[in-house]
């Protein structure tokens, strides 16, 4: 879709510590593989051209995150996790079986956890490649009584970030890789000759360049950039 508030592509930022899932799930192998800091978690990545499914919060199932995330919101993403991932196409992601992820509120969740199909008994509650999708949706703009009842008084609302999600491992080619985010030219320097050769310089997006132009010219208006 042709918009400039929409993406064709979406990106796996790493991060340094334990994947989002860790507490549900702290004997899971993907787990233990994924650690480093989030440089050498995207070193890691590269190099085995794999981006290992982790459990996701709420479901504990294991997928891929990934994110729409629009150039201009580049500089708060990275922020958020870290200045280091990959991007691939969306239909990449979709012929590997991925999607949107799926923002539900929790008493939906609740009725279709609990769902059993009178003339279907063995149709019951979330298929789990469905569940791996699902993501719990509690806007602000929800009434305090919903937020209460559902969510511990608070809200809970990603879906700003347009989250795609791919629910096992995803392995994937050089030549699909769209770009590579790194912080620093150092950065660049230090990764494996290699990797660059197949990868290409040209694909790599150094987030000390971005914020420059940020703050030279700050027509995103990102707070703190």
């Amino acid at each position: 879709m042709q918009r400039p508030d929409f993406s064709d592509y979406v990106a796996h930022f790493t991060k340094s510590g334990a994947p989002c899932g860790a507490a549900d799930s702290p004997d899971d192998a993907a787990i233990k593989i994924a650690s480093g800091t989030a440089y050498e978690r995207l070193v890691s990545i590269l190099e085995s051209r794999k981006i290992l499914a982790t459990p996701m919060p709420w479901t504990g199932l294991p997928a891929v995150a990934f994110t729409e995330c629009p150039w201009w919101s580049m500089v708060d993403h990275a922020r958020r996790y870290s200045p280091y991932g990959l991007g691939f196409a969306k239909p990449r992601l979709f012929a590997a079986g991925g999607g949107p992820a799926l923002y539900v509120r929790p008493d939906l969740y609740n009725k279709q956890r609990q769902y059993v199909d009178r003339d279907n008994p063995e149709i019951e509650g979330f298929h789990p490649h469905v569940h791996a999708f699902v993501t719990p949706y509690v806007p602000d703009a929800a009434p305090k009584s919903f937020k209460d009842q559902h969510w511990g008084g608070g809200y809970l609302d990603f879906s700003h970030e347009r989250e795609w999600r791919v629910p096992h491992d995803f392995k994937f080619q050089y030549g699909q890789v769209e770009f590579v985010v790194v912080d620093t030219y150092e950065d660049v320097a230090k990764l494996p000759k290699e990797l660059k050769d197949q990868i290409g310089r040209e694909r790599f997006l150094i987030m000390d360049v971005y914020r420059q132009i940020e703050r030279l010219w700050p027509t995103h208006l990102l707070g703190g950039s």
